[in-house]
């Protein structure tokens, strides 16, 4: 069994569906049920024996150690965060406490449980840290990719609560022994995505008649991961990563948020037309964002190199999928975009400024 905290949330629900999908092995799910998790991900696997759901907190220490005795996983699996730059922003208190201190609470309620196991169960065990590149701060255009090296230099309160985050998995696995794993990875994209993010904000603001706002020049840029590559890399780490070690994880496709936005319009003028015009005709270039980072690059040499992992999708064949997602599930983005997500964007975007971009 393994646990996945986040479990309901963008990512790890779809890691949770594709691992149920391929393995035998239960699953059981934390999840707090924030803003953007969101228990109907999971619907598909309801009814199946081998999924466990509780909705928890993972700063309650005490619930979480009591899961963990009576489920006894042979690996965690930690998803679990506040991952918009923009909300980190406007609020870091709620980043500190759930991807610091959270992380914290958790690595606790972990090394009790591994210290306390079998040698079998602890020779098994594997606490799995999901991050992100926005670590390792900005690039230039010409400097090269992130690599598993590169010094920390977080330039967001989002960035920086996670790099805290990383920081205590290490010194758990070093100071205590406890067989951790990190995998950092670039954008990602794909179905389930909050649509506060680039691509699905993006997609479902065209096809609203709205403004697509662009942050500064558009020229900022990302590399982006399709979320089945990055939960197959995750499954690798799982597999066969070594304890204590960092593996970035990228799509190897670098492109800037203007050429984004302007796949996302000639992909609905092809698949949703409009009856007069293009959808480019609502893109609008919008103040930037404070401390925005201008470039991230992942060099994912070492997960292809020791784990024989690549990314299956290109960065067109993974859109044209997200993008088809979001046409053919348009009740499942009714009920998503409800009454808060709606007041949060027109605070924080109102009069002309709406958010569009971060990684998970």
């Amino acid at each position: 069994m393994i646990f996945v905290t986040g479990g309901a949330g963008f990512i790890g629900a779809n890691f949770v569906l594709r691992w149920l999908a391929q393995h035998a092995e239960p699953v059981v799910v934390i999840d707090k049920l924030t803003y953007a998790g969101n228990r109907e991900n999971l619907a598909a696997v309801d009814g199946d024996p081998r999924f466990h759901f509780h909705c928890l907190d993972i700063n309650d220490r005490q619930a979480v150690a009591a899961l963990l005795a009576r489920h006894r996983p042979r690996a965690l699996v930690h998803f679990a965060a506040e991952s918009h730059v923009d909300r980190s922003i406007h609020g870091p208190g709620e980043f500190v406490r759930t991807n610091i201190n959270g992380t914290f609470e958790l690595l606790e309620a972990a090394r009790a449980y591994w210290s306390n196991a079998s040698a079998t169960e602890r020779a098994a065990f594997r606490f799995l840290h999901v991050s992100t590149d926005e670590v390792y701060g900005t690039l230039d255009a010409t400097d090269p990719a992130f690599t598993e090296s590169t010094p920390y230099a977080p330039n967001s309160p989002y960035a920086a609560s996670k790099a805290a985050s990383d920081h205590l998995v290490r010194a758990y696995h070093h100071t205590y022994g406890l067989p951790t794993l990190t995998g950092n990875c670039s954008n990602n994209y794909g179905p389930f995505q909050f649509p506060e993010k680039l691509i699905p904000l993006m997609t479902l603001n065209a096809l609203d008649g709205k403004s697509l706002p662009v942050y500064g020049d558009g020229r900022n840029v990302r590399d982006w991961l399709y979320v089945t590559d990055h939960c197959d890399a995750l499954q690798c780490i799982l597999a066969a990563g070594r304890p204590g070690e960092t593996y970035n994880i990228g799509g190897r496709s670098e492109k800037r948020n203007i050429e984004v936005v302007q796949s996302i319009c000639s992909l609905l003028d092809e698949l949703r037309p409009k009856p007069s015009g293009r959808y480019a005709e609502q893109i609008e270039f919008v103040a930037d964002r404070p401390g925005h980072d201008r470039r991230y690059a992942i060099d994912a040499g070492k997960i292809e190199r020791e784990l024989g992992w690549t990314p299956r999708e290109t960065f067109e064949t993974g859109l044209r999928r997200t993008v088809l997602w979001y046409l053919e599930n348009a009740d499942w983005v009714a009920r998503v975009r409800d009454g808060r997500y709606h007041s949060w964007i027109e605070t924080h975007y109102g009069n002309g400024r709406r958010g569009q971009e971060g990684v998970q």
